[in-house]
């Protein structure tokens, strides 16, 4: 069993500390980051992203369609609006877009024909026997490039998928396209969206004075309400785990440079839960000196962090049983990950605020953000003395398609 560097482990406990000169610090330039790109997007680590939306007033009304992908299990909702806050969900279909030894429309075998006939098929379940016209709301949460409302082209493929065919296409005329062929044409797809934005605009449809929306889980990203862009009120999608102008610890850029995109994203990997436990098995793996790099999730952090079961999970996952008075080291780290990412968040959403100069409430979805009351409360009183009031979002995916589709044919 390998020895603990206490020394290591204290170094890196006060190497993760976030001061409050640190969080203005990071305050104050996110708020010129979002004003450099509103002159000139080129300029700036956000990539300020217009949604071609604006925000719901609460008066959207009728039936819509939402499509939600965003990976691999992909849900159909029929979904009832009406007057703010009024929703039903009337029908709901939803399937894994891969299963073993059947089909796996997210591999390199598979083509975009295939898996957006698949998806069709789904929306042809949905509607049941219904053939009346309807208008279908998308949220895609893969890198994309926004045309207009109605038309993105998909980027990249992320989370695994290796579907050919798509990178580079317009998902609606894919889409569409697939409709067609199942003759479904009365179905009219008329706005495509990211789940940020979708947090947005579902959660405001909701409640008055939402003008931020975040996911705060595996990645993180924001959008917020610009009053004045290019002379029209629009929402912005940041793209803000990109933001760059802060300080790295040596962990932090230890991390960056094993990652698979050095130099980029460099909020999100101090702050997501697919960052944060690599953070904490880097110290451990060094405190430890060990050649392996454990594998410590978001949860385990969160756990360790509130001292439940932490000399347990530590044992387990690093083969080392904490001995006297080493468990509060673990958890003191723990903490100071979580409470630097949560901290961080808070501090982009305070930079926002100070750029708009409207009090705003900000909706938060995510697993990490939705399981943990631990980063809840540290990003309520980082926000406390702002009056600043954060809710989490419920079914912010499936209803902020269907709010967008209401949207686009206001």
């Amino acid at each position: 069993m390998s020895e603990l560097n206490k020394i290591t482990l204290q170094n890196a406990i006060t190497e993760f500390e976030i001061t409050a000169n640190a969080l203005t610090d990071v305050r104050k330039n996110f708020t010129e980051e979002i004003e450099k790109g509103l002159e000139s997007p080129a300029e700036t680590s956000l990539k300020m992203l217009p949604s071609f939306l604006t925000l719901p007033t609460g008066d959207e009304s009728g039936t819509y369609l939402a499509l939600d992908f965003g990976g691999t299990n992909v849900r159909v909702l029929k979904i009832k609006i009406w007057k703010r806050g009024n929703y039903k969900i009337l029908k709901k279909t939803e399937s894994p877009l891969k299963t073993a030894g059947k089909f796996d429309f997210t591999a390199e075998t598979a083509t975009g024909e295939e898996l957006f006939d698949f998806i069709a098929k789904l929306i042809e379940l949905t509607l049941e026997e219904s053939t009346d016209e309807i208008y279908l709301g998308h949220t895609f949460s893969f890198p994309s490039e926004q045309l207009d409302l109605a038309n993105a082209k998909l980027i990249s493929w992320t989370k695994e998928f290796k579907t050919k065919g798509v990178e580079g296409e317009n998902v609606t005329e894919l889409l569409t396209k697939a409709l067609k062929k199942r003759n479904l044409d009365f179905v009219k797809p008329v706005a495509v969206i990211n789940d940020t934005v979708a947090t947005l605009i579902s959660s405001a449809y909701i409640r008055e004075n939402i003008l931020i929306g975040s996911i705060y889980a595996t990645g993180h990203n924001t959008c917020y309400f610009e009053p004045n862009y290019n002379g029209k009120e629009m929402i912005i999608n940041l793209e803000s785990g990109g933001f760059s102008k802060l300080e790295q610890n040596s962990y932090d850029k230890l991390l960056d440079e094993k990652s698979e995109k050095p130099g980029e994203q460099l909020l999100e990997k101090m702050v997501s839960g697919r960052y944060v436990g690599e953070l904490y098995s880097l110290v451990l793996q060094k405190a430890l000196n060990s050649e392996k790099l454990f594998d410590f999730s978001s949860l385990d952090l969160c756990n360790i962090a509130q001292n439940i079961d932490a000399a347990k999970i530590i044992e387990e996952k690093a083969e080392y049983a904490p001995k006297d008075g080493e468990t509060a080291l673990f958890v003191k780290l723990a903490a100071n990950i979580l409470t630097r990412s949560a901290s961080l968040v808070a501090a982009t959403f305070l930079g926002i605020y100070s750029h708009t100069k409207k009090l705003p409430a900000v909706a938060i979805d995510g697993s990490l953000y939705a399981k943990n009351p631990f980063l809840q409360d540290i990003i309520a009183d980082n926000l406390k003395e702002a009056d600043i009031k954060t809710f989490k979002a419920d079914e912010g995916s499936a209803l902020g398609a269907a709010i967008a589709a209401a949207l686009a044919v206001k």
